[in-house]
């Protein structure tokens, strides 16, 4: 028990003062500009308050085309920086590190949602996205490290590029979507052009103490392991990021591709030469024994999402009670609302089958 709440020193930014990071959460609660809500503002500092090392914002858009829920916090304009700046200080001020998840959701951003049609690497039929100019994807590029500018002004320690679950970045990174015959399609290294571009502009315009991380899955959305491995190898050897956040669906699950079967997919990860770079994971890391275990396979740090919606203060609840079990579902709405959910929140939560009573 004693590993969760060790501190954690990365190469940029300020320590973890444990082992808990609260995932980047959709959760529809903020104003359709993107200006922070008080409910947003209060969902978030409370994970703070709560014990949380470090505490992730929900996916913010860093174009206005690229929002993919209603409700999104956005980045993308300086309207948004008042917002920011006071979730950025209420974070730190209750001793939890502060960092801005930047996000695209390219072809994953309906039309009803944004009013104008989805981009994507190539033209996508079954979400009628069209596919990007190259002018387009250097302006996103250029978009994304505006927005880390923007989150550092606004006194973010650091921020978290999403680079996993079929959004832009990972559309980019897939040989099935990404069908591109330019310097951003093709080859891997072609295809991780725009993720590489984005990551040493935001090195080279941040300062030397700004925090950079960066989330990957390397299952579904035309991810191919052996692909992301290598990615990741390569990634952790160039020395850029503080930090990788694997987001796994379920950390002991076994690897889908058959030639990969055999063994954990976190253990993939876990044996990699990460060098200052550290390894975070996600994917239903719930019970206490379960964030050991992972602490235990050789990460660095775990990320979790579930049980930081039922219990603000998981780490704190943990630290004082070794004993700690935590709720079980389904939960009423009057219990979440407790524990710092909005109603649209709750709206949200109720297409989790299983997670609200009744």
């Amino acid at each position: 028990m004693q590993s969760l709440f060790e501190s954690l020193e990365f190469k940029h930014g300020p320590a973890m003062p444990n082992r808990f990071m609260l995932a980047p959460l959709t959760n529809s609660q903020s104003h359709e500009d993107g200006l922070l809500s008080h409910e947003e503002f209060v969902w978030l500092t409370m994970r703070a308050q709560g014990g949380f090392g470090l505490t992730m914002t929900c996916a913010s858009h860093v174009q206005e085309l690229g929002k993919g829920f209603p409700g999104q916090l956005g980045c993308f304009s300086d309207d948004h920086l008042d917002g920011l700046t006071r979730l950025a200080k209420a974070i730190r001020e209750h001793n939890s590190v502060s960092s801005l998840q930047l996000y695209h959701g390219g072809m994953r951003c309906p039309e009803e949602v944004t009013g104008v049609q989805p981009v994507c690497p190539s033209a996508d039929e079954e979400t009628h996205s069209r596919a990007m100019t190259e002018a387009e994807v250097h302006q996103v590029i250029a978009d994304f490290i505006s927005a880390a500018e923007r989150a550092e002004r606004a006194g973010f320690e650091g921020v978290e590029l999403h680079g996993a679950h079929g959004y832009l970045i990972c559309q980019f990174l897939s040989a099935e979507i990404n069908r591109r015959d330019d310097e951003f399609g093709g080859s891997l290294e072609n295809r991780s052009r725009m993720l590489q571009q984005i990551i040493s502009g935001i090195r080279s315009r941040c300062g030397a103490d700004f925090q950079l991380g960066l989330r990957l899955s390397p299952e579904r959305f035309g991810m191919q392991l052996g692909e992301i491995i290598e990615l990741t190898q390569e990634l952790m050897r160039e020395d850029q990021l503080d930090y990788l956040d694997m987001s796994l669906w379920d950390v002991f699950k076994e690897p889908e591709e058959a030639e990969f079967k055999g063994r954990s997919l976190m253990s993939y990860f876990t044996e990699l030469d990460r060098g200052t770079t550290r390894l975070g994971v996600a994917g239903k890391i719930f019970q206490p024994d379960e964030a050991i275990q992972c602490l235990d396979a050789g990460c660095d740090f775990v990320i979790q999402g579930r049980a930081g919606i039922l219990h603000h203060d998981y780490p704190n609840r943990l630290k004082q009670d070794p004993g700690f079990s935590p709720a079980m579902l389904p939960v009423t709405r009057d219990y979440l609302r407790s524990e710092g959910l909005s109603d649209r929140f709750l709206d949200y939560m109720s297409r989790w089958p299983g997670f609200i009573e009744g």
